[in-house]
């Protein structure tokens, strides 16, 4: 065959794909969309779930059902969602976790990016450092001098082994170079009751789940995890004024899709989750409960993904984490 034959023929099958991917973008949505969220109800994830599938659902005229199935890490939902038929009406909003765990566990069913398209990171939510009222520490540099002077005897609480509360504790034992104990719980709600009773000394939180508990006086915020000040706790010090300027971590929160997902459909999910993200409603939302909306491209996300990925296999190395 000859060379402009062959051209001839690669340009039309090319010309063929895009048409059919316009036309699955035009026919797209055709039924419902199953948004699985690696988490239980009621949770950061699942709340930006439902906020998402509203807006999508209003955008499109067919319903978009959230579809919690938390465990082992986000590795159940992340499996499930993997393994879903590759049209885009099986999507996946998740978290810092989907990183995280392709870090920790040696072995997974899936690829963290491989088997997966990622569509956008809708936003980062900023964590605060909280302690128990009866800790004798109000700033996180007292914490430091705090635990220095108490080698093993102040502990941190969190949602679970491998978790971000976990290696965000971790990851601050290493840039201070004190020693905490790590006190793993099954989910949040059990670790934040036993802080709030004494049992407990610290623990990391997404601020929208932990700041109503600090304004309540049943907490004590010590610091941020970014940067720069929250701005809806403006009056909370970043931990990175305490001797630390290289701490910051924030829990991102994004959607992906099956890999093979037709690019054109990619593509409108992209552009529709993007408007949502960018609305003045929407907007106020995010910076309300201390997070910034970020509206990525899909391949800053891709980006992204793999950075926390190497980022946190270095901190779960140094850290000796394993989990059984």
């Amino acid at each position: 065959m000859s060379k402009v034959r062959k051209a001839f023929f690669t340009l039309t099958a090319l010309s063929a794909a895009l048409a059919a991917g316009a036309a699955a973008a035009q026919a797209y949505p055709s039924k419902p969309i199953r948004l699985i969220t690696p988490f239980p109800p009621g949770g950061v994830a699942d709340i930006w779930s439902r906020a998402y599938a509203q807006e999508l659902t209003r955008a499109w005229g067919h319903a978009v059902v959230v579809d919690n199935r938390p465990g082992a890490g986000t590795t159940i939902g992340a499996d499930i969602a993997a393994k879903a038929p590759p049209d885009g009406h099986t999507i996946f909003l998740t978290n810092l976790g989907h990183s995280i765990s392709a870090a920790l566990y040696a072995k997974l069913p899936y690829d963290a990016q491989k088997d997966f398209a990622p569509i956008t990171l809708l936003g980062d939510v900023t964590s605060i450092l909280a302690a128990s009222p009866s800790l004798p520490a109000n700033t996180t540099k007292e914490l430091i001098a705090l635990a220095k002077s108490k080698p093993g005897q102040l502990n941190f609480a969190s949602a679970g082994n491998g978790t971000a509360s976990h290696l965000f504790g971790e990851y601050l034992k290493l840039q201070a170079r004190i020693d905490l104990v790590h006190v793993p719980y099954k989910g949040t709600a059990p670790a934040l009751a036993d802080l709030m009773a004494g049992r407990v000394n610290l623990i990391f939180e997404p601020m929208p789940s932990i700041l109503p508990h600090v304004r309540a006086g049943k907490l004590k915020a010590l610091g941020v995890t970014t940067a720069k000040r929250a701005q809806a706790s403006p009056e909370i010090a970043p931990i990175a004024e305490a001797g630390l300027p290289g701490f910051d971590v924030t829990t991102w929160y994004g959607v992906l899709a099956p890999a093979r997902t037709p690019q054109a459909i990619v593509s409108k999910l992209h552009g529709e989750l993007v408007r949502i993200t960018r609305s003045p409603e929407m907007k106020e939302r995010f910076t309300s409960q201390g997070a910034e909306p970020v509206a990525s491209t899909p391949q800053q996300f891709a980006v992204a993904i793999r950075n926390d990925m190497q980022r946190w296999s270095q901190v779960i190395k140094e850290a000796r984490i394993t989990v059984n």
